[in-house]
């Protein structure tokens, strides 16, 4: 299975990340040790929500939709705001 994921910084709850991968317990653990660059000084984060693919593809295609224009709209709309509400988080 492949994932796109949406993170939230506990500490700095206006930054998110949106990732992809293919181990998503180990991926989360990454961010919140430290490892990933990118994210590392707004640690620890929370996952907010994921999604699970079979075709490597679909998940890299979401992945960018969702960092898109229209993508960060939807996910604001559907994904941000509305994770709690979500049955699969």
């Amino acid at each position: 299975m492949f994932y796109v994921y949406l993170l939230r910084s506990i500490s700095f709850p206006k930054q998110t990340y949106i990732g992809f991968t293919a181990d998503l317990k180990r991926r989360v653990a990454d961010h919140n040790s430290g490892s990933s660059p990118h994210t590392s000084k707004f640690r620890p984060w929370k996952l907010v929500c994921y999604h699970a693919f079979d075709e490597k593809q679909r998940a890299l295609d979401f992945e960018r939709y969702l960092k898109s224009g229209s993508g960060q709209a939807f996910a604001k709309r559907r994904l941000w705001e509305n994770a709690s509400r979500l049955p699969f988080v």
